[in-house]
């Protein structure tokens, strides 16, 4: 018959060989998750209408370095039948890709050999805006991500300055922006804004402050719900300089990415009266 001090060693032996058997099953799922795991760089990008726009899918691979064979790759759109594009066999895979997106997507073979499987898409429109699925199969995992794609134009300000009025030009916004003006301290400037919408529904924007002083800077802010352009006029003894930069913010994400864009170049030549 067991002793007491018997059946409490028996139990802590036992009670060691699960906890060593649960921490060896947490590891080998976490290996696993390294190997298999689908990711973006960016899962709500925006993209600005007409231009090109890279969506980010990539195969988290231990090692980068690792050459991977039987890669298979679809992208798929919510919404929508037929692929926006597939990859398999060593090749594009294309019969019944969606026509909305014939002759304006692709994917670099040789990213894809270490599970790069990133879509480029050309001239984006208005209507590429939805979810997208990048689903990989490969030789060193498998896995797929979905990415929130948003459209908008947006463009910087172009400054002119002519008879004590400073005026803010800028073509292309879409959703609608607000404009708004602040000096130097920050205090908010009264302006006359104008929006003209051409065909297409684009926006184009021009605002003009009054009263300007030269000796001053002044702050320009156009923006919408997705993309805002911060922008500082100064002046200089040749004329108007401008510094811009673009913030992207998305509803599915608490953090907001800076694009910068320094623009300095004399814009008009100012006569002082």
């Amino acid at each position: 018959m067991a002793t007491i001090g018997q059946i409490i060693f028996c139990s802590m032996i036992t009670l060691i060989v699960l906890f060593g058997a649960v921490i060896i099953l947490i590891l080998a799922l976490s290996l696993s998750g390294q190997l298999s795991e689908v990711i973006s760089n960016n899962i709500s990008p925006i993209a600005s209408l007409g231009d090109d726009e890279l969506l980010s899918c990539y195969l988290n691979a231990k090692s980068q370095s690792a050459r991977l064979s039987k890669v298979s790759v679809t992208w798929e759109k919510t919404g929508l039948t037929g692929p926006v594009y597939r990859y398999q066999d060593g090749a594009p895979s294309l019969v019944n890709q969606n026509s909305q997106f014939k002759g304006r997507t692709q994917l670099f073979p040789n990213a894809l050999l270490v599970g790069n499987a990133s879509l480029m898409l050309r001239s984006v429109r208005e209507s590429d805006g939805g979810e997208y699925t990048c689903s990989i199969s490969s030789s060193g995992g498998s896995g797929q991500v979905k990415i929130q794609l948003k459209t908008a134009a947006f463009s910087a300000p172009t400054f002119k300055f002519t008879n004590g009025v400073l005026t803010a030009e800028a073509t292309r916004w879409l959703p609608k922006p607000n404009v708004t003006w602040s000096d130097f301290y920050g205090n908010g400037l009264s302006a006359i804004t104008n929006f003209t919408e051409n065909s297409l529904g684009i926006f184009s924007v021009v605002s003009t402050l009054t009263n300007v002083n030269v000796s001053d800077s002044y702050k320009c802010r156009i923006g919408n719900d997705l993309v805002t352009a911060n922008s500082k006029a100064t002046f200089t003894g040749a004329g108007v300089t401008e510094n811009t930069y673009f913030t992207f913010s998305t509803a599915s994400s608490l953090l907001t990415s800076t694009h910068l864009i320094i623009t300095t170049s004399i814009l008009s030549f100012y006569h002082l009266t």
